[in-house]
Order: structure tokens, then C-alpha cells, then sequence
């Protein structure tokens, strides 16, 4: 057919297909006499390049690397609009899509002038859902404010597909920056994204992106109240408080009245409040943040009862109205529960006999602070509980925005008929950690290298300062996991390898919680811990994960009962005695040597959670699930809900899932197959430490203390902390620590960067290279103390220095995803092996490694003269700087044993075959010289250390064994055989037992072996 022929017919045939589209479309997609033209946003004709940011482009994105679908630009004589069309096939099963981001260099776009967004789709007829969203506000595409809709493909070929703005609604389950402002304002846009679904493989083709219609003035207007709830004391009147607001601060053209009336609701019209009725009215030309206020009194009857609502119906003319009834609470009063001169046992009884079963499953339930969104289904679903996960946080991540956001979800409890405070938890695991600006401390790794549990406390209770003055009254930590091989992505978050190690650094839970009887809660600078991940969570066998990619984490961990005893329990239960309050169980599965049950996951062991965590143990706090934790049980649904709670897990961290938990939950009581009993026990637990907690009496954020987050006080703390973790491994020759008369030049990855420095669980869940919080990296402490010249890549000439300093290590990671063989491993990278060959080639130099596991150094030990573990300092690196300059001694010792190679792990103290390179609990120090004498010495050690344990003068006998141990550390050197390290590790774990005298005999061994 000719080409003019072709165009021809082509033309003929839209003509043709448009008429019988328009035809088949509502009248309001017509275009009016005064509407503005359309707007073309995207063509597909080649003038947008498949790109990303910053440049304009297209780009596609999925939950793996088979989700992203297959974009092309294809010709096609049917398309709407111009030659070409965006096509795709895709096949997606967790989620996938793309989106067109406008040019992050470039200004935002203005959309305001138009009704809303439309475009031509070639529909499938498979009557799948499509998300559509675009991106408003913030700096660009990818931090910006989304917000959503959805259209469903039950037709076939092509249509157009109109959506007005004011069909979108802010997306609840994921924000990039944490949301913005949570208004749809249009002047400030960034592009759009298709979420394509999930499940099969199919097709899409899409044409003509384009901004229709003229904007009505309601969605550029606005009226909303200061609330969403209004508590009242019984007899007192609620003040409401409604302002119209305009995008772009404009005054309004037209008229904006709003008739309110209070209606429905729990209350007795005439009882318990005056009826209220009127209408308020903005005329034209009011300015954006005018205020009207609404009174509605309430009346006292003296008689006690729960709390009541009042819901006050706003009708909006010219404007938006608010996106939900706003509510008067008469507050519940008179009931015993509320007494807080009662016993906390009698306050829980009275509560919860008034329950029904739905407010019950409410309290065990846990959502996420995204999945919510305003807040209106915490009264819906009388839900207990909310978290933050890694890297939720308010927009500004600041304490005040952290306080008001929490407040804000509070305050929506008050809704509920007996206004039960919701309980909000965090995972503060090295300081508060989600929070910019917050003191970071060393991870736990380094927390036990310090082998200091007085300083172990003073972090905690630093941690606890800074997140209960936000408003966040529960910690998710410590984690009390021994971790039994480095390979485990979580092993920094462990204190060590030992048992006996992580009891010891337990008072980091009086830190957090204060006095045991949980009588110091009510401090507005002390939060409900977590002891995790309840059991066996460090002990998983390499290769045994079943979760992704991951390799170790949430994998198998198979024991003898005895060792399950000894080694994993054992934290557990100094846990409970000093009073912890809540527990989460850990996603790995236990697998008890000669039980008959083989591995099971220990969300589903009744036999651990019950028996022996809150039978044997006596545990009286509340048990919380992991995230989604249940989901990863064998059989369906009711299935994961039945065996998880009557395990006797009491609250289950479902984020996105509460709606589903909570009606399944309500189902299997009804049904029969989990007992009313169990709900009351769970719901008892979780209300008991509520009241501990003083929520019931303030609810709301005390951020009294709020100014010393990030604190010099605090960081001090953090300073001294990061300085006893650093652990000097090798120290030939005196080199450090370093003169400031000396020339340093300073080399390696980790030298200036925050991000790596501070780990994994900084500011978002997996941490960052680079400066995402306030701190001062190593580099910067050294600067304050000597002569430093810094060249990261060793790059700038290393003639005329007296000594080196190459700081290396590893980049953030969490959890799984930093397992070894996902992608991780052992070894330095190539870019730190060559920083450290080159500068200790020409000059003595020191390496520091920071990192969350020890790292294999062994083939260049010999030409290394100070060797370092670092560990993750946190944010001061000052710190590390002090004992490099000996402000403050090197005095940290080994929390794991360091491996000469892979192939050794797992290797642990009291291994039968144990042949480290440096052993558990080595160290060298700058404290001191090294006391005189050898083989008699060390006798007379052993007889003074015996005298000390009998008498049980703890201090006095650890200061013998660490005499002890300097003296055959200084024999041994760096060539420490199997012969020594054995003995050597066993004397550091009796010492941590109180057996001082057995613990110098061993290192008697070890000199002898030297």
C-alpha cells in the first residue's frame, strides 16, 4: 500500500474509533467552551529517553531482577496519538512497574490549572487492577510525596482513562521521604508510575500522557479542622477549630460555606452534650488560613462510663472538605481501671472484663506508622500498638516531628470506647538510631569489646533519654543473641561469642528500663526493652536460610539440649531477672538435637515461648512477633494466627497486614481453636506494662528532655564507649599509640565516612556510605589531635612521614542481606588491600579496620606493625582518635574469636580444635607496662585470684587475671598457636563466670605453651 494511502486509512480509523470512544464516555470528559487545552506530559514519540535521574527519563523498577517489565517504543498504525505507543510485557510476583520522572535540574511542573490526568490504555480484558500514581512536592521524583489510584483493565483495545486529581489519595504503605505534607498541592510535580500487577505473564501498551479539564476550585481549596479528635473531660466543651487553605496560599474566588451539625456517634444528643447545628462561611477573597471555630458543649450526668463520641458532620460547598468526620470524645471517667492508685494487677482485671472480643484482638496487634496513614484505623480497629520500621521517620526527621506524629496517632486512641493508649515501638539499637541528629553509639560487637557493663549501662540509658523524649515509649532491643559464626549479617548486633559475655552486658537493660521492678518506667527518660531474638537466633547453621538470598540469617540452628541450655537460653534468663518487658522471638527455626521434631520455627514453639521463656523462666512481660514473622509458618493464614498465638506469642508486628490479622484472629476465638483464656492472658500482658508505663495518665510525648538529644553529655558517653571498643590487635614496635609531633598520613575507605563508621540500622534500616547524620568520623578526631595529611586511595605521595594510618573495613549492611555469600564476604576490597600495601610499604603504619565482623588480615599481618578492631564506632570518632593518640588507653578485648581464614568458621571459645589468629578476649593495651616476671608471677596471680573469688571481690580478681593476661600476651605476640589461644580464650570466659583463680591457671597454660 502506498504511504499516503496508509496515512490515510490510519486517520480514517482513529477518526473512526475516536467517535465511537466518545461516544462511549461520560459526558464530563468533553471538553467545556472555557476549558484550558491539554497538556501533553508524555508522547512516546522518542522525545522522552528510557533514563533516570537526574536527567528526564523513563525507567523501570521491581521487588526483584525478573519484576521490572520489558519497555520499548513501538510503532503501531492503531496508536491514538502521534506514530508510536509505550509497550511492555511484563511477569511480576512481588511487584514491578516504571515511571517517568521529569528532570531533577529542571523546575517542577504546575498542574494546578487542569482537572486531572488522562491517558489512552490498550486493554487486555483481564480485570486486573492498575496503580497509577504521581509525585507531588519535595526535591524530586524520587523525593516527592505519592499519591495513588487505580483503574481496573475489564475492556478491550483502546481507551482513554480520565482521572481527576481529586480521585488520588496519599499513599499509606510507602512514602520515599516519609511524606511531605500530606497535601495534594499540583503546583510542584514530578511525573507518574505505573504499578503493573502481579501473577502471569501479560501484556500492556499505553499512548498519550496528557493534563485535561479546568481545575474547579475545590481542588485547589481546602477546609479541614485542627484534629481529626477532640477529648473531653465530661461537662467541659470542645473547641473546633476549622481553617480553609488554598494551594498556593491564593485568596478563594467563590464562596466556601460549611454547614456542621453534630449527629450519630456513641453520645445521647441532650444527655451528654448540647446539639449543635449552623453554617460557616469564608466569602470570596478570604485568604488562605482563615479560621472558623465550632463550640459543642457536653453535659455531666456524675455516673461512670466509658468514653463517648460526638461526630460533627461538615458539608463543604467550594471546597474540599476534610477527609473524615471529625469526632468530640467525652472522656471514658469513674471507671477503675482509671485509678491510678490501684494495684497495676486490679487496673488490668477491671479493663479487661469490660473488652469485647474485637478491642481484645486490637490490643495484640501491631501496625506500621505508614500503613495507617492518618491514623483513622487505629480507632476502627482499636489497635495497641504502632511501629517504626528501619527508616520510617517523620519528614523532618527531627525530635519535634517525632513527638507531634506519635501524639497525632495518641490522640487517635482517645477515640476508642476505653481510650487504651497505643504502645509505639522503635528499633533503637545502638542510640535512636532512625533519628538524625541522635547520638549513635558503637553496635553491640563493640559495646562487648569493652567488656565495661557500668558503661554498657550509661549507653542504654543515654538510648532511652533520647527515645522516650520523642514520644516513643518501647525499645526493640537489646538483641541478647550470641553469635556463633561471623558469616551471620546480624553478628555486630550481638555483644559476642560467649555466653557468659553477653550476661555481663546485660545491665544494659537497667540502662533502658531502669530499676527490675519496672517502677522507673514512668520516667520520661526510660523505655520498655526488647531481649531478642528469643532463641538461638546467633547459632543458625551456614546455608540453612530458606528466606531470599540470604544464606545464614533466619536459617537452622541445631543443638544438643544442653547446648541450647548453656549457650542461647542462658542470656535469656539473667534477662528476665533483671525484669525485661518484652521479648520477641527470632525468625530462625530450632531444631533440638533428639527431640523428634526436627526444625521448627520458633514463632510456632509453644514449647520455648510457653514452657520455659514465661513457665520455667517466669517471664510476666509480653511476647512480640517479628516482622511478618508469621507469615514464614507452614500451612495458610488461620493457620500462621492460630499456632503463633497460641505458641504464646501475645502481640504479632503485622504492618500491613492488621486488617487481615485482626478478623482472622477474632475468627479462630469464635471458632474455637484458640481460647478466649489465651486472648485474656496476651491482652493482660500487654496492658499490664501500659500501665507500667504511665500511658494511661500521659499518653502523649514528654520532650522535656528532647534538648539533649545529640547532646554533649550524650555523646561523651558515645565518645568513651567508641574509645574502650577499639581492641589493639598487634602493636610492633610502639607504634601507637601515635605523637603529635608526628607527621601521619592517613589512608583508607573508612577514614572519612559517617555512614560506614555507624553501620547497618543508622537513620534507615541497611545504613549508608556517606554523611547521614551529625558525628564526626575518625579522620576529623585525628585532626583535632596531630599533623594528618589524608589521601583516601593512598594516591598522594607517602615520602616524609613518620607513620601511616589506614582505616578499611566493610560498607553498611542488615540483617540477611549482609549474610556471607549474598553478595558479601570476609575480605577487604581490593581498593583497601592496595591502600594498606602501599602506605605500609614506605612507612610504619597502623590499619584500623572498621567493620561488623572481624575481617581476614592474616596474609598481611607481617607487614602490618598496629593492627586494630575498630568494630562500628557510631558517630564519634573522636573516640577512636583518642586512644590512637593516647588521650585514653587501648583496654577493649576480642568479643569473637578472629579467624585466619573462612574456611575456619565457625570457630568459638571452648572449641575442641581452635587455632584462631588472634583468640576470644585478646588484647593489647596501653594502660600500663606490662608487669615484670613470667612463670612465678603469674603463680602468685593465680593464688591472689583464687583468695578473690572465695571472697567474691569481683573487681580484684578481674584486675589479677588482666595482669595475667598482658604478661603471656606479651610472650605469645602475634604468633599465637593453637596451643595458646586455647587456654587463652578459655581463662577470658572463667573470668566473665567470677572463677578467677581457674581462669589465670589456664593462662598459665598458655604462657607455658607460648
Amino acid at each position: 500500500m502506498p504511504r499516503t494511502a496508509l496515512l490515510v486509512s490510519r486517520r480514517n480509523a482513529l477518526l473512526v474509533s475516536a467517535a465511537v470512544l466518545a461516544a462511549a464516555l461520560p459526558l464530563s470528559s468533553a471538553r467545556a467552551a472555557d476549558d484550558p487545552a491539554p497538556t501533553p506530559v508524555d508522547r512516546f514519540e522518542g522525545e522522552v529517553p528510557f533514563a533516570s535521574q537526574p536527567a528526564e527519563g523513563i525507567f523501570t523498577w521491581g521487588g526483584d531482577s525478573d519484576d521490572p517489565p520489558a519497555l520499548q517504543l513501538t510503532a503501531r498504525p492503531d496508536a491514538p496519538e502521534g506514530a508510536k505507543v509505550l509497550s511492555g510485557t511484563y511477569d511480576i510476583s512481588g511487584y514491578g512497574g516504571f515511571t517517568h520522572d521529569f528532570a531533577a535540574n529542571q523546575p517542577a511542573h504546575d498542574w494546578s490549572a487542569h482537572k486531572g490526568i488522562r491517558f489512552w490504555w490498550d486493554g487486555q480484558d483481564n480485570n486486573k487492577k492498575i496503580a497509577f500514581e504521581i509525585k507531588d512536592g519535595g526535591a524530586n521524583g524520587e523525593a516527592s510525596e505519592l499519591w495513588t489510584t487505580s483503574f481496573t483493565d475489564d475492556f478491550t483495545g483502546w481507551k482513554q482513562v480520565e482521572i481527576p486529581f481529586a480521585d488520588f489519595a496519599y499513599r499509606t504503605d510507602y512514602q520515599p521521604v516519609g511524606g511531605i505534607d500530606h497535601v495534594l498541592g499540583l503546583t510542584q510535580m514530578w511525573g507518574y508510575a505505573v504499578t503493573l500487577p502481579v501473577g502471569g505473564k501479560d501484556r500492556f501498551a499505553m499512548d498519550d500522557v496528557e493534563l485535561y479539564g479546568r481545575a474547579d476550585q475545590s481542588l485547589r481549596a481546602s477546609v479541614t479542622t485542627d484534629a481529626a479528635v477532640y477529648p473531653v473531660k465530661e461537662g467541659g466543651t470542645a473547641t473546633v477549630e476549622v481553617t480553609l487553605a488554598t494551594t498556593g496560599s491564593a485568596p478563594v474566588d467563590d464562596p466556601v460555606t460549611v454547614t456542621y451539625e453534630t449527629t450519630g456517634g456513641t453520645a445521647d444528643p441532650g444527655k451528654d452534650y448540647t446539639p449543635v447545628t449552623g453554617t460557616l462561611t469564608f466569602p470570596a477573597g478570604t485568604a488562605s488560613g482563615a479560621t472558623r471555630t465550632i463550640h459543642v458543649p457536653t453535659l455531666r450526668d456524675r455516673s461512670a462510663e466509658s468514653a463517648e463520641t460526638i461526630p460533627l458532620k461538615l458539608t463543604v460547598t467550594g471546597a474540599k472538605p476534610p477527609a473524615e468526620t471529625p469526632q468530640v470524645v467525652i472522656d471514658a471517667h469513674g471507671l477503675a481501671y482509671l485509678d491510678s492508685k490501684l494495684p497495676v494487677g486490679k487496673r488490668v482485671a477491671d479493663l479487661v472484663s469490660r473488652m469485647s472480643l474485637a478491642e481484645k484482638a486490637g490490643q495484640m496487634t501491631q501496625a506500621e506508622r505508614g500503613a495507617v496513614g492518618g491514623g483513622g484505623d487505629i480507632a476502627a480497629y482499636d489497635l495497641g500498638s504502632l511501629l517504626s520500621g528501619g527508616g520510617s521517620t517523620p519528614t523532618p526527621n527531627t525530635p519535634e516531628a517525632w513527638a507531634r506524629m506519635i501524639d497525632g496517632f495518641q490522640l487517635r486512641a482517645q477515640a476508642t470506647r476505653f481510650q487504651i493508649p497505643l504502645i509505639y515501638g522503635v528499633d533503637a539499637v545502638h542510640g535512636h538510631n532512625n533519628l538524625v541528629g541522635a547520638t549513635i553509639m558503637p553496635h553491640n560487637i563493640g559495646i562487648g569489646a569493652t567488656r565495661d557493663p557500668q558503661l554498657a549501662q550509661k549507653t542504654g540509658a543515654v538510648t532511652a533519654s533520647e527515645v522516650r523524649a520523642t514520644g516513643v515509649p518501647w525499645d526493640f532491643a537489646p538483641c541478647l543473641c550470641v553469635s556463633r559464626d561471623e558469616r551471620w549479617g546480624r553478628s555486630y548486633e550481638s555483644f559476642g561469642e560467649d555466653p557468659a559475655l553477653v550476661e555481663s552486658m546485660e545491665t544494659i537493660i537497667q540502662g533502658l528500663q531502669g530499676r527490675a521492678d519496672g517502677r522507673d518506667l514512668k520516667r520520661n527518660d526510660k523505655v520498655l526493652a526488647t531481649a531478642k531474638h528469643f532463641v538461638g537466633d546467633g547459632g543458625t547453621e551456614y546455608g540453612s536460610s530458606t528466606t531470599g538470598t540470604y544464606t545464614i540469617d533466619q536459617g537452622v540452628t541445631k543443638v544438643t539440649r544442653q547446648q541450647l541450655e548453656a549457650v542461647h537460653l542462658a542470656p535469656y534468663r539473667t534477662a528476665v531477672d533483671r525484669g525485661i518487658g518484652t521479648v520477641m522471638p527470632s525468625y530462625s527455626s530450632l531444631d533440638i538435637l533428639g527431640d523428634g521434631q526436627g526444625p521448627v520455627k520458633m514463632h510456632a514453639r509453644a514449647d520455648m515461648i510457653n514452657g520455659v521463656l514465661k513457665g520455667r523462666m517466669g517471664f510476666d512481660g509480653f511476647v512480640i512477633s517479628d516482622w511478618n514473622a508469621i507469615d514464614q509458618l507452614p500451612g495458610d493464614y488461620s493457620s500462621h494466627v492460630r499456632t503463633s498465638v497460641n505458641a504464646g506469642v501475645d502481640m504479632m508486628m503485622v504492618p500491613y497486614s492488621y486488617k487481615d490479622f485482626t478478623a482472622q484472629l477474632i475468627a479462630e476465638v469464635q471458632a474455637g481453636r484458640i481460647s478466649e483464656r489465651r486472648v485474656d492472658d496476651a491482652v493482660s500482658r500487654i496492658l499490664a506494662q501500659k500501665f507500667r508505663l504511665g500511658l494511661f495518665e500521659k499518653p502523649y510525648a514528654d520532650t522535656s528532655g528532647a534538648s539533649a538529644t545529640g547532646s554533649a553529655a550524650h555523646r561523651a558517653v558515645a565518645r568513651q564507649a567508641a574509645a574502650e571498643s577499639q581492641v589493639l590487635l598487634k602493636n610492633a614496635n610502639g607504634v601507637l599509640p601515635l605523637k603529635k609531633d608526628q607527621k601521619v598520613y592517613v589512608a583508607g575507605s573508612d577514614a572519612d565516612d559517617l555512614g560506614n563508621q555507624t553501620g547497618g540500622w543508622t537513620v534507615t534500616w541497611q545504613g549508608a556510605s556517606g554523611t547521614h547524620t551529625q558525628g564526626t568520623t575518625i579522620l576529623a578526631g585525628m585532626r583535632k589531635d596531630g599533623d594528618v595529611t589524608y589521601s583516601k586511595d593512598a594516591s598522594a605521595p607517602t615520602s616524609g612521614y613518620d607513620v601511616g594510618v589506614v582505616v578499611v573495613g566493610e560498607t553498611p549492611y542488615a540483617e540477611g542481606v549482609g549474610d556471607v555469600g549474598n553478595g558479601h564476604d570476609l575480605q577487604l576490597s581490593a581498593a583497601d588491600r592496595a591502600a594498606v600495601d602501599k602506605v605500609c610499604a614506605a612507612m610504619k603504619c597502623a590499619v584500623l579496620i572498621v567493620s561488623g565482623r572481624p575481617q581476614l588480615i592474616g596474609d598481611r599481618l607481617g607487614e602490618i606493625d598496629g593492627l586494630v578492631a575498630s568494630w562500628l564506632p557510631g558517630t564519634e570518632g573522636d573516640g577512636v582518635a583518642d586512644v590512637l593518640y593516647g588521650k585514653r588507653p587501648f583496654t577493649g578485648q576480642l568479643p569473637v574469636t578472629w579467624p585466619k581464614s573462612e574456611a575456619q568458621l565457625p570457630i568459638n571459645v571452648g572449641d575442641t580444635a581452635y587455632d584462631p589468629q588472634f583468640p576470644y578476649g585478646w588484647g593489647l593495651t596501653t594502660l600500663t607496662k606490662v608487669p615484670e616476671g613470667g612463670a612465678v608471677t603469674l603463680k602468685a596471680l593465680a593464688v591472689a585470684a583464687a583468695v578473690a573469688e572465695k571472697a567474691g571481690a569481683d573487681e580484684a580478681g578481674r584486675a589479677l587475671v588482666t595482669r595475667a593476661r598482658l604478661i603471656v600476651q606479651q610472650k605469645a605476640g602475634t604468633a599465637v598457636t593453637e596451643a595458646v589461644a586455647k587456654p587463652f580464650a578459655d581463662a577470658d570466659h572463667l573470668s566473665l563466670t567470677g572463677r578467677y583463680g581457674a581462669a589465670v591457671e589456664k593462662l598459665i597454660t598458655a604462657y607455658r605453651a607460648a
